[in-house]
């Protein structure tokens, strides 16, 4: 049976005609029947709900203007159960009103933005449709080493830091540390940028006191293309396969937050290609850091082809997470400092123009935040490319940040860490003061309060929480004095 709906929404603020235009494709099993009393006209609105809550296979594309953050999307979903319609519409309009919420709820479940957090104040801020109460605040690396329970549990497992990645609920648990402890806007996935490595094959080690370093990195394009899987390889089922116990422990999380009552937004993140590329070939942030951009230089045409094969695997990657469970998505260009802008330009920039592109059409209410760190140069651009927020690190001048973002763009950052060590200067005096200037510099709405780069493990969590706390507290005294 296919139906087509037009729906004109009844409060309409734009002089544009908005239109609900739902094509449906229903096939129905034949032991269905539809018997009735009801007159005609009640017996049609009937059917025709039936039809939007009852299918066996269920195929919705939507056009909204107006009412959807997207001009168009599909969905795919199945029903093997016999569903009875609980409610029958008075009327031809409640009847099209149900459909709609019907095929919204659907499509929700579909991108995984189903079960919105109670405190979606980030998701707020960070989509930028509507003023805030208060500027939401998180923290780069807030879940790890700068945690005594972190460092606690850690030993108690026996495991390193990469091993625990491994185990789902190790992972959890460390996701949820921060989130018990500070009154934080989301949390975070624990993991780490080179997991995208793993999984196509490369060795990723952690010795200690020299950083995540890949011990065999590869050496030119025949060795690329002998040790990497094949490009075609790299869909959602290898992602589940080689990184289900990433998606797993986006699943956990997300059990967990429920069962501590704790809803506020979970982040996915991924690597993006330029830096996944920088450890892939060069092996270290440390040394050898010519290595990258030797590579563009020598072996242009393998670059193109490993970032094109990152740029997938990352897309297909983050957008698993969001299937899973995960609210909002950060993009890591972590070793942006180790590229000039022409070759930003050149090859990282096709690739992040690529993700948001990808990523916003299969899930365009999940709000998409990229950090080009020690690459601000990119900023502009970026801002143009379909990403909801622009992370700043600590060298970007609050005074000038919103300009190249123009109103494109939300922004992120830029506090700096190392006003939460307690060296004896720090106090929570200082940090409310320099928590207070961030907020004045860059206004408190459409701004994600984090830092310039992450916690480095030294920072006191007395003084990292009287940061948050004074997030808070300053963004809505603000917001209200802007008010009266």
């Amino acid at each position: 049976v296919a139906c087509r709906f037009f729906y004109k929404p009844l409060a309409n603020n734009s002089k544009k005609s908005a239109r609900y235009n739902t094509h449906i494709l229903l096939l129905l099993p034949s032991s269905l029947s539809f018997r009735s009393c009801q007159s005609p006209k009640q017996s049609q609105m009937k059917f025709v709900s039936t039809l939007a809550a009852f299918s066996a296979f269920f195929v919705a594309a939507t056009h909204v203007e107006s009412f959807a953050p997207s001009s168009s999307s599909m969905l795919r979903s199945t029903a093997s159960s016999s569903l009875t319609l609980s409610q029958t519409a008075s009327s031809r309009e409640e009847d099209l009103e149900m459909t709609r919420q019907i095929i919204s709820a659907h499509m929700e479940k579909a991108q995984g933005t189903s079960d919105r957090p109670r405190n979606d104040l980030m998701i707020r801020a960070a989509l930028g449709r509507e003023p805030v109460e208060r500027t939401p605040v998180w923290l780069f690396r807030q879940a790890g080493r700068h945690l005594p329970e972190y460092r606690e549990y850690k030993e108690k497992t026996g495991r390193s830091f990469l091993d625990m990645l491994s185990y789902p609920e190790d992972v959890a648990e460390c996701t949820m540390q921060p989130v018990r402890r500070y009154n934080v806007d989301a949390a975070i996935l624990f993991s780490d940028i080179l997991v995208i490595a793993e999984a196509l094959n490369i060795e990723v080690t952690m010795p200690g006191g020299v950083g995540i370093q890949v011990p065999c990195p590869l050496v030119g394009p025949a060795d690329m293309r002998e040790r990497l899987p094949p490009a075609a390889s790299l869909s959602k089922e290898f992602v589940h396969e080689r990184l289900g116990h990433v998606i797993e422990s986006v699943k956990l999380i997300r059990t967990q937050m429920k069962k501590e009552d704790i809803s506020i937004p979970l982040i996915g993140f991924s690597a993006a290609p330029w830096t996944l590329l920088f450890y892939m070939v060069g092996g270290s942030s440390k040394k050898n850091n010519e290595i990258g951009m030797e590579w563009l230089k020598n072996y242009t045409d393998a670059s193109k082809e490993l970032l094109d094969m990152l740029t997938t695997i990352v897309i297909e990657y983050m957008s698993e997470q969001v299937v899973a469970g995960a609210h909002m998505l950060q993009l890591f260009e972590a070793m942006g400092m180790m590229i000039d802008e022409e070759n930003f330009g050149k090859f990282a920039m096709p690739c992040l123009e690529k993700i948001a592109k990808e990523l916003k059409e299969r899930h365009p209410d999940v709000p998409l935040m990229v950090f080009a760190r020690g690459a601000s140069f990119a900023n502009e651009e970026l801002s143009k490319l379909g990403y909801d927020v622009i992370t700043i690190d600590g060298s970007v001048s609050r005074e000038t940040a919103r300009d190249f973002v123009g109103g494109r763009t939300g922004l992120q950052g830029n506090y700096d860490p190392k006003e939460l060590i307690a060296d004896g200067t720090k106090t929570p005096e200082t940090v409310r003061r320099t928590a207070k200037e961030l907020l004045e510099a860059l206004g408190p709405q459409r701004l994600i309060a984090n830092l310039g780069e992450g916690l480095g493990g030294k920072e006191d969590p007395e003084l990292v929480n009287v940061f948050v706390d004074a997030i808070h507290e300053e963004s809505e005294a603000i917001i209200r004095a802007s008010r009266s």
